[in-house]
């Protein structure tokens, strides 16, 4: 019997397998594709997936201002951050984020999705977000992926 087919193989830095996939975001819901997205780039979609290595892919994800939230959570749901000072307590609706960067309310959702440790920041490098539909990466030969859910 042939020992060596019973190896688990973990993928590490140089072993990894890294794409460049591009995702457009016009008429998909912000949670669901905040998730699929947070899967591709931990790696999770891949047969060598690794949890305390980065082996997945970068993600681009174009059209971010096209973004759709169910419900009324537009004008309803609030971002909350604080200066540090007293009473610095700040309050934002999404509308107001859409107006102001199109791209955070996307990288904000996929961040809360990615491990809390110095992994996940890492991961979070290769999250690419643009409101409009052009991007840099051209020569990168990103494949488009349709996500279906």
């Amino acid at each position: 019997m042939d020992t060596l087919s019973y190896k688990t193989i973990s993928a590490n830095k140089a072993t990894a397998q890294k794409d460049w996939v591009v995702i457009d975001a016009e008429n998909q819901v912000l949670g669901r594709l905040a998730s699929q997205a947070a899967k591709i780039i931990r790696g999770k979609n891949k047969t060598n997936f690794t949890p305390n290595a980065d082996c997945g892919d970068n993600v681009i994800i174009i059209n971010a201002e096209k973004i759709k939230l169910t419900g009324k959570k537009l004008t309803d749901k609030v971002y909350v951050r604080h200066t540090g000072h007293p009473g610095g307590q700040r309050f934002r609706t999404p509308r107001e984020m859409m107006a102001k960067n199109p791209a955070f309310i996307l990288e904000h959702a996929i961040k809360g999705m990615l491990p809390k440790n110095r992994l996940g920041s890492r991961l979070f490098t290769n999250l690419h977000v643009y409101a409009g539909d052009k991007h840099p990466h051209a020569s990168q030969q990103p494949k488009e992926i349709k996500l279906d859910y």
